[in-house]
């Protein structure tokens, strides 16, 4: 147990006066002490040992108060004061330099005095990116390589998550919604959601702070070294779910994406009407026309008496979407000569025939059966499919291994919109931007994730921290998972290259 003495030590505020350095809250330094602009410790330093990524907590104590890092050694300590663990840290290894994780401040230990160097400046950037609104509208423009410190070349935004141990399943989705230039660009400005007020004791505005985070570091053009650590990210979600999802545990991509967007919306203040920015890339609207099935036991003529009853009619409704899900049809098992089991095919538009407003699909409830049809109404301009792979029973889950086949470019969806959206909605063409695969068992397999870079054009895949280039052509040949497609622009249309 730490004393009261021993706590206050650790907990002291940085910005009072102290062992010779006398700071007046955002007013200038008075009294610097003269070692702060020439400290001799700063050749200590070893950058490629410092890693933010992971929870900002004290390595003895494990608390989250004024936490300092070790830049020597990279390990995180509490307070500075005299008997802290950062201050023992210093005298017991000959550790001198120290950040403050919160204030972003440099001090030298045991001597107790900030450091005031230029020179550090990129170690404060790499823990705490910043973009200007310049530099998020040239992103997407270019596709200039960066140099991480420990010397390899990497783009910003292709660059790998690191699996902690099974995290791959919210890896790819947070890879595919760090390329979706109007949700990256949103997060990457903290000025956009600062001032959103969550109601007292709400832990949801963490994800949103965490995922701000996380795109900042993916985007970092400055970074030490060319991968990232979802951890923090990941520690938001475990929490926010209430462990439904976890790091040790693998899980279900659709699952994980759907909860998110859908903790997302609220914690940014969403909710049914209000939209946000995730329903403002993501929502499109259709029209479900649902009809009451009699009893199958039924005999014939009761059945008929039924259809004609008002219950039995064909309703109309209207209802918004984040995301559609295709179904697949059922796979042949059948076997060539050489008793090889065949993998089936089907083209994409073929399972987008369930939004034609024609198809009926007959859907089981505990007590009742219902045919429904649905018609398009509204496209997003980023469209999400989810391809229904599993199958889950009272025993087992069970996987569709059948091969979509899909053009990466214009994918027009205007037969899939009602008469009236048809005459509204001038851009009716989709563009792929990245591709979710499941390989393996269905639950035991692994994922990787397929993201066009928009600023050169190319393709890449990543599956944790394996980022390699890819044809798109091979892009086709996978058992996709989940899709994200831009609508394009008007002047799109002539214009794609990387296919």
């Amino acid at each position: 147990m730490i004393s009261l003495k021993r706590e206050r030590d650790n907990e002291e505020d940085d910005d009072d006066h102290e062992d010779g350095v006398a700071v007046k809250r955002g007013r200038g330094r008075v009294g610097e002490d003269r070692r702060s602009r020439h400290c001799p410790y700063l050749d200590t330093i070893n950058r490629s040992v410092l890693d933010f990524d992971f929870e900002k907590l004290c390595s003895i104590s494990l608390s989250h108060i004024n936490v300092y890092a070790c830049l020597v050694c990279g390990k995180y300590f509490q307070g500075r004061g005299q008997k802290s663990h950062a201050y023992t840290h210093s005298v017991q290894f000959s550790h001198h330099v120290f950040l403050n994780l919160h204030t972003l401040k440099f001090y030298c230990l045991p001597d107790n005095y900030e450091i005031i160097d230029s020179s550090l400046e990129d170690i404060t950037y790499v823990l705490k990116p910043t973009f200007t609104k310049q530099h998020i509208a040239a992103l997407d423009k270019h596709g200039k390589l960066y140099r991480a410190y420990d010397g390899t070349t990497y783009l910003p935004g292709i660059v790998g998550l690191n699996n902690i141990k099974a995290n791959d399943y919210a890896n790819a989705v947070l890879q595919a919604f760090s390329n979706v230039p109007p949700l990256r660009n949103y997060f990457l400005e903290e000025e956009n959601y600062k001032e959103i007020r969550r109601p007292p004791g709400d832990i949801m505005f963490l994800l949103v702070q965490r995922f701000g985070e996380l795109m900042r570091k993916l985007w970092n053009p400055r970074n030490f070294k060319a991968h990232v650590s979802p951890h923090e990210m990941l520690q938001a979600v475990v929490l926010c779910s209430k462990k439904t999802f976890q790091i040790t545990k693998q899980g279900d991509a659709v699952d994980f994406m759907t909860w998110f967007l859908n903790a997302l919306h609220g914690a940014l203040g969403g909710t049914k009407k209000k939209s946000s920015i995730i329903t403002k890339v993501f929502q499109g609207s259709m029209r479900i026309f649902s009809k009451k099935l009699p009893h199958p036991d039924l005999l014939p003529e009761e059945k008929e008496a039924l259809l004609l009853t008002e219950e039995y009619q064909e309703q109309m409704s209207e209802s918004t979407f984040l995301f559609l899900t295709l179904d697949l049809p059922t796979a042949p098992l059948y076997k060539d000569e050489k008793e090889q089991l065949i993998i089936p095919q089907v083209p994409l538009f073929n399972i987008l025939g369930k939004f034609n407003g024609n198809t009926e699909k007959e859907y089981k409830t505990y007590k009742e059966n219902f045919l429904k049809r649905f018609q398009l109404t509204k496209l997003p301009p980023y469209l999400i499919f989810c391809i229904k792979r599993f199958t889950k029973n009272n025993f087992f889950v069970e996987k569709n291994p059948t091969i979509v086949n899909f053009p990466i470019t214009n994918v027009d969806l205007s037969e899939y919109l009602t008469e009236e959206a048809q005459a509204t909605e001038k851009n009716t063409s989709y563009d792929l931007v990245a591709n979710i695969v499941h390989d393996g068992k269905p639950t035991e397999g692994s994922y990787r994730i397929h993201v066009l870079h928009h600023g050169t054009g190319k393709w890449y895949e990543m599956q944790d921290l394996q980022v390699i280039d890819i044809l798109p052509q091979m892009i086709t040949l996978s058992e996709a998972y989940i899709q994200i497609w831009k609508r394009q622009e008007s002047s799109d249309t002539n214009n794609h290259r990387g296919v």
